[in-house]
């Protein structure tokens, strides 16, 4: 796809998270341009007028759109989603989580020389299994383990469990509806689901004939079978990350035993 093709960049802050992830985006974002032309969008969600008040004085010397997401229900990233991509169907969308930030100078740039119709890009993904990941916990009643156990083994398949982390990706507006239109968002577990289920949105997207890359900071691009040597997430020293989030900065604090017991939990 040609580089200048506008692109909404929407950026996701809800009351769950804190100020300095605001702070830090906007910080990134002015210090590593996006090289490609587009809108960014802030959406504020589940936030009172009080403490959107508080956050636009971070953002008042930043061009943007804002919008103040006032559905009442918590449901998730997912469903404010939903609404911008009704906003804007026929625009590339590229989605972004509040913890997130660009780490890479021309990020969208990168992205966008590889997006096309009927493809699905992000940042990084994972092989990671919250069913084979399932642990008995200690103290919950058996019924309420053999519950959760049941419904992860129904919804998520076993290790490996190759899909895209929602952390960010770009996707134009009416494909992500035609994902999104018939899905319940109605508590953390179908959240679960979307990400990296059966009924995922990786799943979802492979199905209906797309093709799904990572693109890392060389603006190279990996397939799912090869997600890892992306080095975007959880592998090695993850030098060729687009964007940091809370998981990998996580990660990146970890000794090198503990990265590597993280990484084979990711990768196998």
């Amino acid at each position: 796809m040609s580089n200048d093709k506008k692109v909404i960049v929407a950026y996701l802050y809800t009351k769950f998270d804190i100020i300095d992830n605001l702070s830090n985006f906007i910080n990134y974002y002015k210090k590593n341009s996006a090289g490609n032309k587009h809108d960014l969008l802030i959406c504020y969600k589940l936030l009172t007028i009080d403490e959107i008040e508080e956050l636009r004085k971070i953002t008042k010397n930043i061009p943007h759109i804002e919008y103040i997401d006032d559905y009442e229900i918590n449901d998730y990233d997912f469903g404010s989603y939903k609404r911008i991509a009704k906003k804007y169907p026929n625009s590339p969308i590229f989605f972004m989580l509040g913890h997130c930030y660009p780490v890479s100078p021309d990020w969208l740039k990168k992205i966008m020389s590889h997006f096309d119709i009927n493809t699905l890009i992000g940042s990084s993904g994972s092989n990671e299994s919250i069913f084979s990941s399932f642990k008995i916990k200690k103290g919950f009643k058996l019924i309420l383990n053999l519950k959760n156990y049941f419904f992860l083994k129904k919804n998520f398949k076993s290790f490996p469990n190759p899909h895209l982390r929602t952390i960010n990706f770009v996707l134009y507006g009416r494909d992500f509806l035609k994902f999104i239109n018939n899905k319940s968002l109605k508590n953390k577990k179908d959240a679960w689901i979307c990400e990296s289920g059966f009924n995922g949105m990786t799943n979802f997207f492979l199905d209906n004939g797309f093709k799904i890359f990572i693109i890392n900071s060389d603006n190279i691009k990996f397939s799912i079978n090869n997600f890892k040597l992306s080095e975007s997430y959880c592998f090695k020293n993850q030098s060729k990350q687009l964007f940091s989030d809370k998981h990998s900065r996580k990660y990146q604090s970890l000794n090198s035993s503990d990265k590597l017991n993280v990484s084979k939990n990711v990768w196998g």
